[in-house]
């Protein structure tokens, strides 16, 4: 973009930018630069330190601080040099004075368009690093989850048994006539259901880790996710009408039919409705969306919920982790959610701000490959 009061100037520049290949946008002040930088963010500014009302100084300022990846080139009048020289100090590329020597300018719009490319690349080299340092000790953690995870579910699972049918023997001795005015029976009754619920609770634990770690095959078939979605839908009906909760299923195409797992993505899109029931207050709304697109297929559920808070976006896919209350979640629905997704060849992801609910998104291929 050149940012100059100087039309003549300006149009002529364009102009010869123009034949040598290069993009250009043009505004005659701070102020109509920064609404057109908002609607096409540019690599390079080319800004002029002395202009009417907003100067130079000024919307540099504003550039670098909404458009931080945007370089900056300043010009100067002879008389102004210093104002060049803040400019670097204040995030400028670099300054040059007027009259200005073409090919020098466009050696320094390379030279910004190659710093701005290489930090680009840096800063998405730390990201994956970043990103590859969090997945390691996920890696590490679950290494030690599969290792100790069916050992693990059988040892608790065999005291589970008996913690059970000792509760429910108990039961059966309560409800004999004989027990009827015994003291404090109500106080019993209401015990034995807490331990009733807690072996639920560690059952269902037991069985999602055998799931983690346990090699299925891949049943492959054409799925119509439309219909796919509504027989899940059908399944949190109940739970939704509790709520008050307004259902809602779009779909772009006429028959949206992919080569997938009906059984596996059954599960997932199931998780995904059951946690948008738990976080949208009554009254509130869960839209699904179904997409299809040349290069594959996607299905949204969106709620009107309490959102998540941005320092748990990182995590509420990894295994144990939750937000619910105590002995609401066991915290591994979304991690095995993923690892269904992934293996289908597709990827989750989740757009959410505190306060606006959440969107889950799944992206899948036309045609999964089996595993």
């Amino acid at each position: 973009m050149i940012l100059d009061d100087e039309d003549d100037f300006r149009a002529a520049l364009a102009r010869r930018m123009t034949k040598r290949g290069i993009a250009v946008d043009e505004a005659a002040s701070g102020e109509e630069g920064l609404d057109k930088l908002e609607q096409r963010p540019a690599d390079v500014v080319i800004l002029d330190v002395k202009m009417p009302g907003m100067g130079g100084a000024e919307a540099l300022r504003r550039i670098k601080d909404r458009f931080p990846a945007t370089e900056v080139i300043m010009l100067t009048g002879h008389a102004s040099t210093q104002d060049g020289v803040e400019g670097i100090k204040a995030g400028a590329f670099d300054y040059l004075t007027k009259p200005i020597e073409f090919e020098h300018l466009l050696t320094k719009i390379k030279q910004a368009h190659d710093r701005m490319r290489l930090l680009a690349a840096e800063k998405e080299e730390a990201e994956f690093r970043e990103r590859m340092k969090e997945q390691m000790v996920v890696t590490e953690r679950l290494a030690a989850l599969g290792t100790l995870a069916t050992g693990v579910a059988h040892e608790i699972n065999n005291p589970l048994a008996i913690i059970r049918e000792s509760a429910g023997w108990m039961r059966q001795i309560l409800a004999k006539p004989e027990m009827s005015g015994i003291p404090r029976k109500p106080d019993f009754e209401k015990a034995l259901e807490n331990i009733n619920k807690g072996v639920e609770r560690a059952r269902r634990i037991t069985h999602q880790l055998l799931q983690v770690v346990k090699t299925q095959d891949t049943a492959l078939a054409e799925v119509d996710l439309k219909e796919l979605s509504e027989e899940t839908m059908e399944l949190v009906k109940r739970a939704a009408l509790n709520k008050n909760l307004d259902l809602t299923l779009a779909c772009d195409a006429k028959k949206p039919v992919i080569w997938t797992d009906a059984y596996r993505l059954r599960q997932v899109l199931l998780n995904l409705l059951t946690n948008a029931i738990h976080a949208t207050p009554e009254g509130g709304r869960i839209a699904t969306t179904i997409r299809i697109t040349p290069e594959g297929a996607e299905f949204e559920v969106k709620d009107t919920g309490c959102g998540i808070p941005k320092e748990n976006l990182a995590k509420i896919f990894e295994p144990f982790f939750s937000t619910k209350g105590a002995g609401e979640g066991t915290g591994m629905g979304l991690y095995v959610s993923r690892g269904i997704v992934e293996k289908l060849g597709g990827r989750i992801r989740v757009e959410s701000r505190v306060g606006k609910g959440a969107a889950f998104l799944v992206s899948l291929p036309l045609r999964a490959v089996a595993h």
